[in-house]
C-alpha cells in the first residue's frame, strides 16, 4: 500500500480525487450519550457508506451548524438513532450535518446531476424518487417520503465523507470560500420558500416583514431576501448590538425583545386580569414595531421560528389579511392563539418545511450572483462540532451562520489548495 492509497486519512488530508478509502472519521452521536451537545458528539472511526444508484459521495470541505442537530444531540423530540436502526443497512449512531460544501468523489450508477470532481453545496431535502406525489410532479416537500438530510437521515456532513441524493447537489459559488459556501443553504432555502412559496403571500415591494431572531442564521438571510424583493424587513433581537447588525444587513429597524416580558403561552381569556396585562404588553410591542418602521403599518408577513414563546404576539401584530409563516419551534411546540384575530382579521397561519429543488437552486443562484451574503459567523474546527452546537443550544452564538471546517486545510480557500 502506498501513502497515496490508504484505508483512512487524517482530517484535512484529502485522498486522491476519486479514491474512496474504506474508513473515515466522523462526529457521531450515540443513544447512550444523548444530552448536552458538547458531550453527545464524539469523533469515531467508521466505515465509508455504500451508495445507492441515485446517491453521490462528497468529500466534505466544510459543514454548516443548524439547530436540528442540537435536537439530535439531546435525543429530543426525536430519537434519531432509532430512525437509523431501521435503515438499510442499519446504523447504531447518527452522523448529523445538514449543510455542506465539498467535492464529489463517487456517484451511483443512476446519478445524473453531478460527476466526480464537481465542487458542490448540498441542500437538505431528501425524498424518494418513486414517491407517487413526486412522480406526478407535485411539490416534494409535501410528499410522505420527505426527510431532512443529516437529521432524519444518516451520513450527514459532520464527517470526512457524506452521502446525498444527486438532486441535492448544487454548484458551489466560485467566489465563496468553502466555509462561506457551507454556511447558509439550509436557512437560505428555508427562508426563500417561506417568503416566496405561498403565492397569495409572497413578499412584494413595500411589504413590511417582521423577522424573529434577525441576527441569527435564518433571520440574517431573511432580512436580505426581503430587502432583495423590495420589502421592508424589521428584526426582533435580544440586544441593541444585534439590532445594529441587522440594520447593516438591510433591516429598516429592530425591536429588542428584552424590553418586554409577555413571552410564552398567553393567559386564558377568562383570566381577565392576567389577559389584560398580556394585552397591554403585546400592544406596546406593536407600538415599538411602528416606531421601528417609522409609520403605523403592520407586517403583511411575520417570519416565525421560535414558536411557543412568540406565536401569540405574531398572530396579534400581523396585518389584516396577512400571514404568519413558521418553519420551526426553537422555544417549544405548544403555542396558544387568540382565534379571534385569525378569523375576524382573516389572517393566515402557514407552516413551511425547508424547500424543493427549484427553491434551493433559486437561493443558490442569488448566492452565486452575490445578491445575498451567506453571513458567515463563527468558524470552528472539526474537533469543535460539539462545542459549536452547545453554544447554539445555550443561545450564546454570535450573529450569522456557524460552520465547522472538515476537509479544507485552512480557511479562505475558494477551491483546491
Amino acid at each position: 500500500m502506498t501513502t497515496q492509497m490508504k484505508d483512512i486519512y487524517e482530517i484535512g488530508e484529502a485522498p486522491p480525487l476519486g479514491h474512496v478509502p474504506k474508513h473515515m472519521y466522523a462526529q457521531t452521536i450515540r443513544r447512550e450519550r444523548f444530552g448536552e451537545p458538547k458531550d453527545a458528539f464524539q469523533i469515531e472511526q467508521v466505515d465509508v457508506p455504500p451508495l445507492k444508484p441515485d446517491e453521490v459521495l462528497v468529500y466534505v470541505m466544510a459543514a454548516g451548524v443548524n439547530f436540528n442537530n442540537v435536537w439530535a444531540a439531546l435525543g429530543s423530540p426525536l430519537d434519531v438513532v432509532q430512525l437509523h436502526e431501521r435503515d438499510d443497512p442499519p446504523a447504531s449512531f447518527h452522523i448529523g450535518g445538514s449543510d455542506a460544501s465539498g467535492i464529489v468523489y463517487a456517484v451511483g450508477s443512476e446519478a445524473r446531476n453531478v460527476k466526480v470532481g464537481d465542487h458542490v453545496v448540498i441542500h437538505c431535502g431528501v425524498w424518494e424518487r418513486n414517491d407517487p406525489l413526486v412522480l406526478a410532479g407535485g411539490d416534494p416537500c409535501l410528499s410522505a417520503s420527505m426527510r431532512i438530510w443529516g437529521y432524519e437521515t444518516n451520513w450527514g456532513s459532520f464527517a470526512q465523507f457524506c452521502k446525498a441524493q444527486d438532486h441535492q447537489c448544487l454548484p458551489k459559488a466560485p467566489h465563496l470560500t468553502w466555509e462561506a459556501s457551507a454556511a447558509s443553504i439550509l436557512v437560505g432555502a428555508t427562508a426563500y420558500r417561506m417568503l416566496t412559496g405561498w403565492p397569495e403571500h409572497a413578499v412584494r415591494p413595500g411589504d413590511v416583514v417582521l423577522i424573529w431572531g434577525g441576527s441569527g442564521g435564518l433571520g440574517s438571510i431573511a432580512i436580505q431576501l426581503v430587502k432583495h424583493f423590495g420589502g421592508v424587513p424589521v428584526a426582533v433581537v435580544s440586544s441593541d448590538e444585534r439590532g445594529e447588525y441587522c440594520k447593516k444587513l438591510g433591516a429598516k429597524g429592530y425591536i429588542n425583545r428584552r424590553s418586554f416580558d409577555h413571552w410564552g403561552m398567553m393567559p386564558h381569556w377568562k383570566d381577565t386580569e392576567a389577559y389584560n396585562r398580556w394585552s397591554q404588553s403585546v400592544r406596546a410591542f406593536g407600538r415599538a414595531l411602528w416606531e421601528a418602521i417609522g409609520e403605523r403599518k403592520n407586517p403583511r408577513i411575520v417570519f416565525e421560528h421560535p414558536g411557543e414563546d412568540t406565536i401569540p404576539t405574531s398572530i396579534f401584530v400581523c396585518d389584516t389579511g396577512g400571514m404568519v409563516v413558521i418553519c420551526a419551534g426553537t422555544s417549544g411546540y405548544t403555542a396558544t392563539v387568540d382565534l379571534r384575530y385569525l378569523w375576524m382579521r382573516q389572517k393566515r397561519f402557514q407552516g413551511s418545511h425547508f424547500a424543493n429543488d427549484q427553491q434551493s437552486a433559486a437561493y443558490n443562484e442569488l448566492l452565486t450572483k452575490g445578491a445575498v451574503d451567506p453571513c458567515l459567523g463563527q468558524v470552528f474546527s472539526f474537533q469543535e462540532v460539539g462545542q459549536a452546537h452547545q453554544l447554539m443550544h445555550e443561545n450564546r452564538a454570535s450573529g450569522g451562520n456557524m460552520v465547522c471546517m472538515v476537509g479544507a486545510p485552512r480557511q479562505g480557500l475558494t477551491g483546491l489548495p
